[in-house]
């Protein structure tokens, strides 16, 4: 399967890149560069939490929305929630509306924090996870992988909710504990680099 296509400037990227006009700037600027900022990881996290059963560009054109609904995934904030802040939630049409998916959210907050106090920091917990060079398929040849599922076996043993095998992959490819970029993708050189220069979280 030919996993690029041309982009606008006649470059190669990856094809699901260009299947929505607004993914040519994530795929660019976002995806695959190592994030090592606690919120950042939250969120994407609960972001991809919400894309389960749905699209990600559906996900990207509310995310704004969800910000402000989740106050900029502020976590600290985010584990006060109560009831009365998810009926809120449900009320808001700018986001997915999702009892499940939200309270997933809060709960999952929760987790955050507990892991943060233990391991200093969300990322120093999940760049543990970062595979090796020997455990990585070709890119955009897989959808789980051992890696992604240790983490979401680990998440879920620890009480987080909504954190599958797959969704944890995307958000590792996301993240850029893996470069997920086609082989000839314009952009795969840069998040190389990118991650080359990366210093990796620590307790």
């Amino acid at each position: 399967m030919n996993t690029s296509i041309l982009g606008p400037d006649e470059k190669l990227r990856c094809r699901w890149s260009g299947t929505a006009p607004e993914f040519i700037g994530y795929h660019d600027t976002e995806w695959g560069y190592p994030v090592s900022d606690d919120r950042d990881l939250f969120e994407k996290l609960c972001l991809e939490s919400f894309q389960s059963g749905l699209s990600w560009r559906t996900i990207l054109s509310k995310r704004e929305n969800f910000r402000a609904a989740f106050h900029d995934f502020d976590f600290d904030r985010i584990a006060r929630f109560t009831q009365h802040d998810v009926q809120h939630l449900l009320q808001d049409e700018g986001i997915v509306r999702h009892r499940g998916k939200i309270e997933a959210v809060i709960n999952n907050a929760l987790q955050a924090q507990k892991i943060a106090e233990q391991e200093g920091s969300l990322a120093a917990f999940f760049w543990r996870f970062e595979p090796g060079s020997d455990e990585l398929t070709a890119p955009q040849t897989a959808s789980t992988s051992a890696a992604s599922i240790a983490l979401s076996k680990d998440l879920k043993k620890r009480g987080w909710k909504f954190v599958g095998p797959t969704t944890v992959y995307a958000f590792m490819q996301a993240m850029g504990l893996i470069n997920d970029h086609a082989e000839d993708c314009v952009i795969r050189a840069n998040v190389d680099a990118a991650r080359k220069g990366f210093t990796r979280p620590g307790p």
